[in-house]
């Protein structure tokens, strides 16, 4: 029979198995974009200048909703690069202009992704 004190170097390894729900929200974030290569794509100026020339081709108007996305951020009326087919780390969807929309941070924050946890993903309107 093994001793506790075997055990000790094992547990450590172990990986958690309750997540991130100690964390606090910025920690949280954090560890996502550790653990997905992907999310280093939205911090490139790549992403700056397309997501800049999307809000242009729409007009800073909320696809979704109608509204004047002329806020700062973190305002409700600030404007987000959405993808609509969420992309999930696929380079092709990622960078496709025709795959983003203009949306208000307050339609992405609570409409969207309330959406895209349901369906596990968004859909094309």
């Amino acid at each position: 029979m093994a001793r506790l004190k075997s055990l000790a170097p094992r547990i450590g390894a172990l990986p958690p198995r309750i997540g991130t729900a100690g964390l606090s929200e910025q920690e949280r974030l954090r560890a996502r974009d550790r653990s997905q290569a992907w999310r280093a794509w939205y911090g490139t100026a790549r992403w700056q200048k397309l997501r800049e020339s999307v809000w242009i081709r729409d007009g800073l108007v909320c696809q979704q909703t109608g509204i004047l996305c002329i806020g700062k951020y973190p305002a409700d009326n600030s404007p987000v690069a959405d993808h609509i087919i969420a992309h999930r780390g696929d380079p092709e969807l990622f960078w496709d202009p025709a795959n983003i929309q203009t949306v208000s941070k307050g339609y992405h924050d609570r409409t969207k992704q309330s959406q895209e946890r349901t369906r596990g993903g968004g859909s094309k309107v």
